[in-house]
């Protein structure tokens, strides 16, 4: 019998000659500041768990409680059985949150893109889309039927060029932007976008995924962080992140939530959130509403993370947030600087192509506000180590 797949054994043995073939390591226990891993306790500068509510006791306490009261599932699409009054209440919440007049949830940030853009779009239209999106908004892309265009990353002159090209054609434009870069934690320059919205008449579209939880008042988010409420007509949250459990949104007008609860595929053909991730939810949000306690640790932590790599002789790019990518370059050289960090008992993920361009290999550091100062330091010390090991810094 002929092996149809040989051709993926020829791919495989074609990422281990470039030396960036990985095998996934087991965590045995919470995903928290310092975890299990593969049955050595590290610590953890790998996970999105920003502020540290993915085990924070009042949110796994509204958890166990939903699954008492509710069960584990939610029973079918939204659109089939209705909405669970924990959905409704974690919508208002979170419109609240945002000061936005409407939310809408999905199952995760992904869905929020593959469902939402290709609803709020049509042939005649037309995307212009920041270079570096995330991956999920280029799916979103992919799957309208709107005309595409691309410009160059946070350059203003290379939109409003595409702008003065192309704006005339089309009935509906929709500038597309990441609010925070998740590869280099810088920001897009959401006040100029506007500018520009406004003066072409576009539809503009953030997603926060990355800013939800971190920046702004309370972790309200980019839109937050430039005072431009009410003036973005589509804004993606993340729940997986900050919030700590899953899922994801849109914040919005209250008549795109009832167009995407009609036309959004993810809404319509996958059933909604459970009730535990919901009520978790509910109480991540909650709790950010009472107190920036939070986000101050996670500043505080990044700060001072940033500022010691940097002292060292590291190149940590150009973020704005906490994300700190360690830049180190070549793709195998990239992913045995990340194993050589996990044997001194610090876990860091390497980033590679295709994530990032060839060349562009980076250990990308995700500090969390459940880190100590202890954890740091021990961090930073094996950073150095590592680094002048292979000749890095």
């Amino acid at each position: 019998m002929s092996d149809k797949l040989k051709f993926i054994d020829t791919q495989i043995d074609q990422l281990k000659a470039d030396g960036v073939y990985r095998k996934l390591p087991v965590n045995y226990g919470p995903c928290d500041h310092v975890i299990n891993l593969d049955g050595k306790e590290v610590i953890n500068l790998s996970s999105n768990n920003y502020l540290g509510l993915a085990n924070h006791p009042r949110v796994m306490e509204a958890s166990k409680a939903a699954i008492d009261k509710y069960g584990v599932g939610a029973g079918s699409v939204r659109t089939i059985v209705g909405n669970q009054d924990l959905l409704e209440s974690l919508e208002n919440l979170l419109a609240e949150f945002k000061e936005e007049e409407a939310v809408m949830l999905f199952q995760s940030g992904l869905n929020c893109n593959i469902g939402t853009i290709q609803a709020i779009v049509a042939k005649g239209d037309l995307i212009i889309s920041d270079a570096l999106n995330h991956a999920s908004i280029i799916d979103g892309v992919r799957l309208s039927k709107a005309d595409k265009a691309v410009y160059k990353h946070n350059d203003m002159e290379d939109l409003k060029r595409i702008l003065d090209e192309k704006r005339n054609d089309y009935n509906n434009v929709l500038i597309i932007t990441d609010g925070v870069f998740s590869m280099d934690g810088d920001l897009a320059p959401l006040p100029e976008i506007v500018k520009l919205a406004e003066t072409y008449n576009c539809l503009t579209y953030v997603d926060d995924a990355h800013g939800s939880g971190v920046l702004g008042k309370s972790g309200r988010g980019t839109i937050d962080h430039f005072g431009l409420h009410g003036q973005i007509d589509f804004i993606v949250g993340t729940l997986s992140k900050a919030i700590g459990v899953v899922g994801g949104y849109v914040a919005t007008k209250a008549n795109v939530k009832e167009w995407l609860l009609h036309r959004a595929r993810p809404l319509l053909f996958s059933t909604a959130l459970p009730p535990a991730a919901t009520a978790a939810t509910i109480e991540s949000v909650k709790m950010l509403m009472e107190s920036e306690e939070h986000t101050k640790k996670l500043w505080d932590n990044a700060l001072y993370f940033k500022k010691n790599l940097k002292a060292l002789g590291f190149d940590i790019g150009i973020s704005e947030t906490p994300i700190t990518p360690v830049m180190i370059g070549a793709e195998d050289k990239t992913m045995k600087f990340s194993q050589a960090l996990k044997e001194e008992g610090v876990f860091v993920s390497g980033i590679v192509f295709p994530t990032v361009p060839k060349g562009k290999g980076r250990c990308r550091v995700m500090i969390s506000a459940s880190h100590t100062k202890e954890d740091l330091d021990k961090a930073i010390k094996a950073f150095e180590s590592v680094g002048k090991t292979l000749n890095v810094i």
